[in-house]
């Protein structure tokens, strides 16, 4: 049956260098960890710290952007909620984390 179709030989194995790994192999790969840790990670760890740091700091009659878009005034403060009057005689009670920015004083007028 060989007439068609030829034998196909197994060629040799390839011969290996001596000392298993080279160190030189792994260059890439710290490279793309050590690109990937100042583009990506830092600079979110730093954005992190600083909008714990702006949720610690809130403070009544701060006048604030939630991450929906809603801005007010703080009326209360608690432990893990504000209320914030986004109009007059209208409160709403949002989680301190939702709080996006903080606004310079005189932009919500009520």
């Amino acid at each position: 049956m060989s007439f068609f179709i030829s034998d196909a030989w197994a060629e040799a194995a390839p011969a290996v260098a001596p000392g298993g790994l080279n160190m030189l192999e792994f260059v890439p790969l710290i490279l793309i960890f050590i690109v990937f840790y100042f583009m990506l990670i830092r600079p979110q760890m730093k954005r992190a710290k600083e909008h714990k740091k702006l949720i610690e700091a809130l403070a009544k009659n701060d006048e604030v952007v939630t991450s929906g878009g809603l801005l007010g005034k703080i009326t209360r403060v608690d432990e893990s909620f504000i209320t914030i009057e986004i109009a007059p005689a209208v409160e709403i009670k949002v989680q301190r984390s939702s709080v996006a920015s903080v606004v310079p004083k005189g932009t919500y007028k009520s």
